[in-house]
């Protein structure tokens, strides 16, 4: 087998303009089936991306044998439940982020892989971008030095009140929503774990969602490194990671919403230099995030080889953020629980 076949649980609007496009194109994975709760919107969507079955359920799609794995673009209070019901099938999953609502909900999926033999993967495609492999490398090369501080900002603009991201809930919220992002290349970057949590959380007074948060990550070790940074669902969109070190500062111009047709920056500045230096540009090359990523799991399945994405790192995310959500209703820093 070459490809990976992928069935699609939803048809949710990331899965339709986002994912399943490049992932029908993608050198390792195709996209042979979708179902819906609406059996004719599920058909309707199919003949629109040209995706061979249609299904009016979940559970027959997960019946079907000639699919082998499932991406889940569900709500996030469903994607624990239907991810595994997945692996019960024998599909492996990609998992729309956040796999779970806390790190205790995503505890059954790591025992559910095991015992039916399937990978479960949460979708974060930021993870296997050729600019935060870059980033990374550049980082642990010492090209800014030692690292010591990382800032970043990630914001939107949405007060609808039915728009699912506003449904407190179903698992809705900007730190679950797009907070996750700067927590989770802080982490990778760094290929280091926080030791301590310090967050403030502001809450729309209607909605009940946290809007705006600010988070500070403290890594312990002999060269300590202090991430810190703000999210919110109701600022003008912008998006940012910068990374300090002693001899150097790297920015990612753009940092999670990487376009697909357009390559991307990061920006060196040497320390040297003064502060209105331009700094070196280091260009990646134009690739979709999304087909890079479902690539580069179907891989792992195919060649059986190390998930880009392992579970345990998820895990381990989910429990950075459960610590925020703690650390804004205790107002102070709170340890990490694995």
């Amino acid at each position: 087998m070459t490809k990976l076949r992928f069935g699609v649980l939803s048809t949710a609007k990331i899965g339709r303009e986002k994912v399943i496009p490049p992932m029908m194109r993608g050198a390792r994975t195709e996209v042979t089936a979708i179902a819906s709760r609406d059996a004719a919107r599920a058909r309707s969507v199919a003949d629109e991306l040209g995706i061979a079955r249609a299904y009016g359920s979940y559970e027959e799609l997960l019946a079907d044998p000639q699919i082998d794995a499932v991406y889940n673009p569900l709500p996030n209070h469903l994607h624990v439940h239907w991810t595994l019901e997945a692996a019960k099938a024998g599909k492996h999953v990609l998992c729309e982020k956040p796999i779970a609502i806390t790190r205790a909900d995503a505890e059954p999926l790591a025992a559910a892989a095991e015992r039916h033999g399937v990978r479960i993967q949460e979708a974060f495609m930021v993870l296997t971008h050729p600019q935060w492999l870059k980033a990374r490398s550049l980082v642990a090369d010492g090209r800014i030095g030692e690292l010591r501080v990382i800032q970043g900002c990630f914001s939107y603009f949405n007060t609808d009140a039915q728009n699912i991201r506003n449904k407190a809930d179903i698992g809705g919220g900007g730190m679950l929503d797009i907070g996750c992002y700067p927590t989770v290349v802080s982490r990778f970057v760094t290929g280091r774990e926080p030791a301590r949590v310090f967050a403030t959380m502001d809450r729309d007074p209607v909605m009940e969602i946290d809007r705006l948060g600010s988070v500070v990550l403290q890594f312990d070790g002999t060269f300590p490194i202090q991430a810190s940074f703000l999210y919110s669902t109701q600022l003008t969109p912008y998006q940012r990671m910068i990374f300090f070190g002693t001899d150097g500062r790297l920015e990612v111009e753009l940092p999670f919403n990487a376009l697909p047709d357009r390559p991307m920056r990061l920006i060196l500045h040497d320390g040297a230099s003064g502060p209105l230096a331009e700094g070196e540009v280091v260009e990646i090359e134009a690739c979709d995030q999304y087909g890079v990523a479902g690539d580069a799991f179907a891989a792992s399945i195919l060649d059986n080889t190390e998930q880009p994405v392992p579970l345990a790192f998820t895990m381990a995310n989910m429990a950075v953020i459960d610590a925020a959500f703690r650390s804004a209703e205790s107002g102070r820093f709170e340890s990490i629980r694995s």
